[in-house]
């Protein structure tokens, strides 16, 4: 199964088991003004790929690397579902 490792500015914010979960992650660094191109250009957020968990965990080379737009976070932010509060 598939890992996906999330990245904002170089640093990774999450990680998932699908792309779709991965976009989602893009939730936690939201901008304040909601202008993800302009966030966007400023922290060339991307996705690697990894076979598994296993080989990112063994630092194997990421499969490949996905370039994300705002439009690729816009829509999976909204169609992610509502954060759950304590």
């Amino acid at each position: 199964m598939a890992f996906y490792e999330v990245l904002w500015h170089g640093e990774a914010i999450g990680d998932a088991g699908d792309l779709e979960e991965a976009l989602a992650c893009y939730g936690l660094v939201q901008p304040d003004d909601g202008d993800w191109a302009h966030a966007c250009r400023e922290a060339e957020p991307e996705i690697q790929r990894y076979a598994s968990f296993e080989a990112f965990l063994d630092n194997d080379d990421a499969l490949e690397t996905i370039a994300v737009s705002a439009q690729m976070i816009e829509t999976a932010v909204a169609q992610a579902p509502p954060a759950v509060s304590s």
